[in-house]
């Protein structure tokens, strides 16, 4: 069982990853560019699996391409994210 003290370390860490843009959504603005940033909406990070929805198929397709690029860029500021998952869905 974790201890109320350790509760709140990993509390505060995840708001100084917020804070210093080390959370997933964060590092999206950094790695994509701002093109790429309107076809695409953060939808979930779990267990190291980032969910994407994606506004179109032919986005979807290319996005799939660059997969592993955009991946290892992710992985050059946070080791954490393991893979990527792409959907269509609404990007507003």
């Amino acid at each position: 069982m974790e201890t109320i003290k350790d509760t709140i370390k990993n509390v505060m860490k995840g708001f100084k990853a917020q804070k210093n843009g080390d959370n997933p959504q964060g590092l999206l603005k950094k790695t994509l560019t701002k093109r790429e940033l309107a076809h695409i909406k953060f939808n979930y990070f779990k267990k190291g699996v980032l969910g994407w929805n994606v506004d179109s198929s032919s986005w979807l397709y290319k996005l799939s391409l660059e997969k592993e690029d955009i991946l290892q860029g992710l992985n050059k500021k946070n080791k954490t994210i393991k893979d990527i998952r792409f959907r269509i869905g609404e990007v507003k």
